[in-house]
């Protein structure tokens, strides 16, 4: 149960803070690595990791980054050094989880740190702009766990130790009670929905198992595909049903982006695609804030308080349908697109509120105007929740399974 944390900040400034987080983390049966990611100051005492070894592994000095004269510039020098030097650390065995502390400065570093480390890996940083809108979605880790540094600006404090005690025996008890990823099976990443408006997981994820696979279903609300990219980006993936691409559409109109790299890491990555747009014609919005100008007189669904979808008009789709090829385009693996014609939501079911067949049409004519060449394009007379869809993506996935482009465990 002995697990090494590294304890990461700008030892210049925030030395008493950073040296009680350790000291909690030692007192409660774990080991302490420090890396300093100062610039200007050095602290009291040497730190494990120095500044100068953080700025080398990034391919730059501290000399650099003093002459640059911008805070800017040399934190991004440190922010990659510091990425470099942990996964290092983590690969090496020498570390078991990282917890970083500072305000904005060391917020931004520790973006880029905790994204570099592979999920599954205690990740944490106590900032002073926790939970802030100040951090852009798609920078934060898919993984990573944020804790408000209240009232440590500057100073230890009564206030600021409970949060940073709490933060220390969070990120040493992670270490302890994680269960890394297996590799014992091949893994399939499948985006979804809730069953309200997406099913097909339902029966495909034990269909899947029984095949010797398994399964994990991303929630495709910008987090979850972040970790989806993330994973599709290490090819975690022996093959990934893409089902709901809805945040490539959010991130065409301002709702809840997973970044431009989504529906992109799979085909880099070169893992087999099986894709079908579901909730397509949706762009998720934060419930709480005022709907857009640019969308306030589309039909809305309010999910709940947090969540409202907005539908798109035909030229939007068409954008959202270009765009989805475009991004295929580039897969340097066997791709297979499923268009149910149907319907890709089940809201948009003839009926229902948001059914706009019209739209629908227009989305479908474009998919197959764009369609690049290398894609396998099946027309499907169904709805996306209908079993039809199901049957048809398992016939695809068992013809991969068949031919090799899919190994089975």
């Amino acid at each position: 149960m002995s697990k090494t944390i590294l304890v990461v900040g700008t030892y210049d400034t925030k030395e008493d803070e950073l040296g009680y987080l350790a000291k909690v983390i030692q007192r409660q049966g774990g080991k302490v690595l420090t890396m300093d990611v100062s610039v200007l100051g050095d602290p009291s005492a040497p730190t494990d990791v120095s500044k100068h070894q953080v700025a080398e592994a990034g391919g730059n000095s501290i000399q650099a980054a003093i002459v640059s004269g911008d805070e800017n510039t040399a934190m991004q020098i440190m922010a990659r050094g510091s990425a470099a030097k942990a996964v290092g650390l983590y690969r090496d065995g020498k570390i078991d989880g990282v917890i970083v502390l500072g305000g904005t400065m060391a917020t931004d570093l520790a973006l880029d740190l905790c994204a570099a480390l592979p999920v599954g890996v205690p990740k944490y940083f106590v900032s002073t702009v926790a939970f802030s809108p100040l951090l852009p979605p798609d920078r934060i880790p898919s993984d990573v766990q944020m804790i408000l540094w209240a009232g440590g600006l500057y100073g230890l404090n009564s206030i600021c130790k409970a949060s940073l005690s709490q933060a220390a025996g969070a990120v040493l008890g992670a270490a302890r009670a994680v269960e890394p990823p297996k590799r014992d099976r091949p893994l399939i990443g499948m985006t979804s929905f809730g069953k309200t408006v997406l099913r097909y997981m339902v029966d495909l994820k034990p269909a899947l198992e029984a095949r010797g696979f398994e399964v994990a279903v991303f929630h495709a609300t910008g987090m979850g595909g972040r970790a989806f990219e993330s994973l599709a980006a290490e090819g975690a993936f022996a093959a990934v049903f893409d089902f709901a691409p809805q945040e490539v559409s959010n991130h065409l109109f301002g709702g809840l982006s997973a970044g431009e790299d989504r529906m992109t890491s799979a085909g880099r990555a070169g893992v087999p695609q099986l894709v079908a747009p579901g909730c397509y014609d949706l762009v998720d919005l934060i419930g709480w804030q005022p709907t857009p100008d640019s969308l306030s007189d589309r039909p809305v669904h309010a999910h709940n308080r947090l969540l409202t979808s907005v539908v798109l008009d035909a030229d939007e789709r068409r954008q959202v349908a270009a765009t989805i090829c475009d991004k295929l385009s580039n897969a340097t693996a066997p791709v297979a697109l499923l268009l149910p014609t149907g319907g890709c939501n089940e809201w948009d079911r003839p009926g229902a509120d948001l059914h706009d067949a019209d739209g629908l049409a227009v989305f479908c004519d474009e998919i197959k105007s764009c369609c690049p060449d290398a894609v396998d394009l099946h027309v499907l007379d169904c709805h996306i929740n209908d079993q039809e869809f199901t049957t048809a993506a398992l016939k695809v996935f068992d013809f991969w399974l068949e031919n090799g482009t899919v190994k089975a465990g």
